[in-house]
């Protein structure tokens, strides 16, 4: 058997790969076949899992950056209702690739605008996916309660409960457990889909095995609009549309009370938490030490561009250490190992996927390689990787195959298609 082995990375010694999984890790002896990379000094970790993502919105940085959540996207739907498919491709090659360039090599993206009806939309991102190398969990998101009934988006972005339906199955017969894609069943948020649109997707989802995600809990505003239209709270309402389940995640979750948090952590219901984009619209901070002491799956999410202009997962790691800090006032509430573990096994978790985000024998050889010649000085590489200055991987594989080496990704013309979506993006200008 043919062996890929990294070796003299710093953290945690050699490791060897072979069809596509980690066979042997720390000090790997060397056979006959063997291909070796040397990583002298560097630090691997498991590559990093994205649990909440608008690749779309790469089209859309910097607008409306003294907004809170409901105003931003009231600034910024009628500009995304005039986007086309061949945009939302454009920004996926960017937006994947700058996630691969951070080690992420899993990445959960959560489309809800269908352009005028296209819902090839889809077929984009999965095809951008799979030319990047990188795993995606494509969710076919949704709204179907537009301005007229009551909705926060404007009626000529919504779909109808049938179309979204159709369109659903389309996409889940096309790319679901397609190499290294996975679909999602995905209704926007309470205040942009109807309850008949939520109590349909879980029922379609649960019939073909697919996992369900939407937002959920992110600002007091979304509170409001809940009791106004329910006389509930957000999770109260989505309790009685059985979205409180094992095969559930959240995006945000951030506004839980104490029995809410109990709540899901009897449920198995997981949070992305998305540290930089609830500070920049000023959403809040979850709770993210006291929903994991509950038993909730946690995974980092870097949601979309607009609002998160960085873009990528490694400084996610860093903003949920600081954020848990500041929230309980405790200087240990969260360590770079535990920042470390959300981005990677909670992440897994909440995705519903067992074999990555693990530094393992068995595990899925989903690694990244960081560059380590400026943390030799450091005594714990991982206290250096999270709390140090931005880095871009040195190298990225997933399962095993090359997908960033020598900080390049593989299979695109980077540059090219930067200024290609600077190009697209400056149309929506006017």
């Amino acid at each position: 058997m043919s062996r890929l082995v990294l070796r003299g990375a710093r953290e945690p010694g050699d490791v060897a790969v072979a069809d596509g999984r980690i066979v042997a890790i720390g000090e790997v002896p060397s056979l006959a076949d063997d291909t070796d990379l040397r990583v002298d000094g560097d630090v691997i970790t498991p590559g990093l899992v994205n649990t909440h993502h608008h690749l779309y919105q790469y089209l859309t940085r910097g607008w409306a950056t003294d907004c809170d959540l409901f105003t931003w996207l009231t600034t910024l739907y009628p500009v995304w209702g005039r986007i086309e498919v061949d945009d939302v491709a454009t920004a996926a090659q960017v937006g994947l690739s700058d996630l691969l360039l951070s080690g992420c090599t899993t990445a959960a993206d959560h489309h809800y605008l269908v352009p005028r009806g296209d819902d090839t939309v889809f077929d984009a991102l999965a095809e951008t996916a799979l030319t990047l190398g990188i795993r995606l969990h494509l969710a076919r998101g949704s709204m179907d309660l537009g301005e007229s009934d009551g909705g926060l988006p404007p009626d000529h972005v919504v779909e109808g409960l049938d179309a979204i339906l159709a369109s659903s199955e389309r996409v889940a017969d096309r790319w679901h457990d397609a190499d290294r894609i996975h679909v999602t069943v995905a209704p926007c948020s309470p205040f942009s889909v109807t309850p008949e649109l939520m109590r349909e997707s879980a029922s379609f989802a649960r019939s073909r095995g697919l996992r369900l995600h939407t937002h959920l809990a992110e600002t007091r505003e979304e509170e409001a609009d809940c009791l106004a239209r329910f006389g509930k709270r957000p999770l109260a309402v989505l309790e009685d549309l059985d979205w409180v389940a094992d095969d559930v995640w959240f995006a945000h979750g951030i506004h839980f009370d104490d029995a809410e948090v109990a709540r899901l952590g009897r449920s198995g219901a997981g949070v992305a938490h998305c540290p930089s984009s609830n500070a920049r619209v000023a959403a809040g901070m979850c709770r993210v030490t006291d929903l994991t002491a509950a038993g909730v799956p946690v995974g980092l999410g870097v949601d979309g561009v607009a609002s998160n202009e960085q873009g990528t997962l490694l400084p996610e790691l860093r903003q949920a250490l600081f954020t848990a800090r500041q929230r309980t006032g405790r200087a240990d509430a969260l360590t770079s190992h535990q920042a470390l573990d959300l981005a990677t096994r909670g992440g897994a978790t909440c995705l519903g996927v067992d074999d990555i985000g693990r530094l393992e024998v068995g595990a899925r050889a989903d690694l990244v390689t960081w560059p380590g010649e400026d943390l030799v000085d450091v005594p714990d590489p991982i206290d250096g990787l999270v709390l140090g200055p931005d880095r871009r991987a040195r190298h990225v594989h997933v399962g095993g195959v090359p997908v960033v080496r020598d900080g390049e990704v593989l299979g695109l013309d980077l540059p090219a298609a930067r200024a290609e979506l600077g190009r697209r993006a400056r149309r929506l200008w006017s």
